[in-house]
């Protein structure tokens, strides 16, 4: 959902006021959504692009570091069971914390086992049970972000909106950096003490577990919508069978009646394609070039996360000013062009300067494409009875771009070399701006608008 000035392609808003928008980011409720954005965001990193340099620094090889992306599949699956997610209620937890609340401690509890799973695994001996622990991770993930997403769409008012996608996105993004240079930094720090290598990776993940407690308390603390109450009490006299069958058809026949729905939908799709592209080898490459563990951390973890914050609230400013569709072009545009500055990093070398650049560059357009997408899946969800399927369809298919078309990134990189490979990142985020060019000129987003309650 987004604000109504996000959503005409004509109109423009008044520019707000510095007091304006900080009053809306301190919220209470914007701030609950940050906090469940850090959740989210954490876990992703554990079985991605972190776990691909424990792998790395493992001996894994370049190739089974790039299929490795297929873990991600509970990503472009989850809408399988998001009906679950809509309409059942989970034993004593829905009780005790209603709908959506419910199903945030549950899944979050499940998600900390998992990551503590994965933590006992060993990539130099058993690569096979990695992938099975990083399974389990994306899929308990994958499952807090259907709730997150159902309950950060279903909270906020259409008022809050923009500010609420911008700290949501930063926070997704802060979590994702404290389990890429955070762990990293912990597995540094556990190393100087003389424990080995494998038992500072298992205790870098133990750490990423008890963070996920941030979200456990937030839930706890929060609120449950007023959306969700009232699609509660409109189906509560139908049994589990029919709600599910409900939230499952609903989902779907509302979205693929619409006109262009299946445009649209590829749209989703290629959107991101090309940050999860590049964005799949960016650790790979960072070590092979000759960055240290600890230069490639401290880079993230500093001029990254600076990056990341401006370019969240970037994002935010921009789809609350400008139309949807303009908010889009900026977005695809310079999240595909950031490519470039990795390909000349390449030619330069080992420089911490030159890494930097390259980091920051990533960091805040992705920030900014992404929170302007998030504005646009939101817009696209408008029934509270089924927010969360619907929602997790659309996330779903985005990150196809990142678990199956990115999976052979790894012999691409192989067979072109470093600075050919981010040149290729960039084209291929040619066919989703051909659609988005598409969608616009047959009227796509004038008639995109908000949840209707």
């Amino acid at each position: 959902m987004t604000a109504p000035e996000a959503t005409s392609t004509t109109e423009k808003s008044p520019a707000p006021t510095w007091r304006e928008s900080l009053a809306v980011y301190l919220q209470p409720r914007v701030l609950i959504v940050l906090m469940l954005g850090f959740s989210s965001g954490l876990p992703l990193a554990l079985s991605g692009s972190t776990l691909l340099v424990w792998m790395r620094e493992s001996g894994v090889d370049l190739g089974t570091i790039g299929l490795f992306a297929l873990v991600g599949t509970p990503y472009t699956l989850k809408f399988i069971w998001a009906p679950l997610v809509d309409a059942l209620h989970v034993p004593l937890f829905t009780r005790a914390f209603g709908r959506r609340r419910g199903w945030l401690v549950f899944s979050q509890l499940l998600l900390i086992g998992a990551i503590l799973l994965l933590a006992l695994t060993d990539p130099a001996r058993s690569p096979l049970f990695v992938a099975l622990g990083a399974l389990l991770v994306a899929a308990m993930s994958s499952t807090q972000d259907i709730v997150v997403d159902a309950f950060r769409v279903e909270s906020l008012p259409e008022s809050e909106q923009a500010a609420g996608m911008a700290s949501y996105v930063a926070a997704y993004r802060i979590g994702m950096l404290i389990s890429t240079a955070g762990v990293l930094f912990l597995v540094s720090a556990f190393e100087s003490t003389g424990i080995g290598r494998h038992a500072a990776w298992m205790w870098g993940y133990v750490a990423m577990a008890a963070l996920v407690l941030i979200g456990t308390i937030t839930a706890l603390l929060a609120t449950e919508p007023e959306q969700s109450v009232r699609a509660e009490a409109a189906t509560r006299d139908e049994d589990a069978f029919t709600r599910v069958a409900h939230a499952a058809v609903g989902a779907f026949s509302e979205f693929l009646a619409r006109k262009y729905a299946w445009v649209a939908l590829a749209f989703v799709v290629l959107f991101k394609f090309t940050d999860a592209f590049s964005g799949t080898m960016t650790a790979p490459f960072v070590i092979d070039l000759g960055f240290t563990r600890n230069d490639y951390a401290a880079i993230v973890k500093g001029v990254g996360l600076i990056a990341t914050l401006v370019g969240g609230f970037a994002g935010g400013y921009l789809a609350r000013r400008y139309s949807l569709v303009a908010s889009l072009w900026i977005g695809g545009v310079l999240q595909a062009l950031s490519n470039l500055v990795f390909a000349w990093l390449a030619y330069v070398g080992v420089n911490q300067w030159a890494l930097a650049a390259a980091i920051s560059a990533e960091n805040f357009t992705g920030a900014i494409g992404t929170v302007i997408f998030v504005a646009y899946l939101s817009a696209l969800c408008q029934n509270p009875l089924h927010t969360a399927t619907q929602y997790a369809l659309l996330t779903a298919l985005a990150a196809v771009g990142r678990t199956y078309l990115s999976s052979g990134a790894g012999y691409v990189a192989e067979t072109t070399g470093w600075p050919l490979f981010f040149m290729i990142s960039v084209l291929v985020a040619v066919p989703s701006l051909i659609l988005l060019a598409w969608l616009q000129r047959r009227g796509h987003f004038e008639i995109v608008g908000p949840v209707k309650v």
